[in-house]
Order: C-alpha cells, then sequence, then structure tokens
C-alpha cells in the first residue's frame, strides 16, 4: 500500500494567443533549408552543393536534420558527407 500522499499544489499555466507561440521548426532554419533545397533542385547529377561550414547559422548537424525533414517531407533523396570546412549534399539516384 502506497502512503505517500501529494503536497505539491496542481500546475498553474498562462495562456497566451496561438498567433503568439513561436514557431521554431518554421523560423530557425527556414531559410537556409529552402535556400539548400533550391541548390538541390537545380544541381546536375553527379554533382553535389559544397556548404562551407563557417556559414551555417547552426551546427551541421542541426542544419542536416532540418535538411532531411525537408526532404522527406518532399520524397527527395538525398546523402550527405562533410569534413573540417564544408557540408556536402547530393540527390542520390531515385
Amino acid at each position: 500500500m502506497d502512503d505517500h500522499i501529494e503536497t505539491n499544489p496542481p500546475f498553474k499555466f498562462q495562456s497566451i494567443l496561438q498567433a503568439d507561440v513561436p514557431k521554431g521548426r518554421d523560423g530557425k532554419h527556414k531559410q537556409i533549408i529552402l535556400r539548400l533545397l533550391e541548390g538541390l533542385e537545380n544541381l546536375p547529377h553527379g554533382s553535389a552543393l559544397k556548404i562551407p561550414l563557417a556559414k551555417l547559422p547552426d551546427t551541421k548537424e542541426n542544419i542536416r536534420s532540418a535538411l532531411s525533414r525537408a526532404t522527406h517531407q518532399r520524397n527527395i533523396e538525398i546523402a550527405t558527407s562533410s569534413d573540417d570546412q564544408f557540408l556536402y549534399v547530393w540527390k542520390t539516384c531515385p
């Protein structure tokens, strides 16, 4: 038998308008991802985008994840690689 009695009061939350809710995924990486998608769209077969890591607005891991989500939603197959200075992205064959 559990004799533990809840002594903490229930949480009280504030409310805000939905229009004021931050939309992190929509804003944080949106511009770079749209630019990368545009670059991939115009990329000749057998070529890769070469993106300087120093120009990215976030870590390569976070950009790679955001790009993966965006390409998955659009049914675009990509591959990525990186070294100390660049992130490489290319379309894979369907």
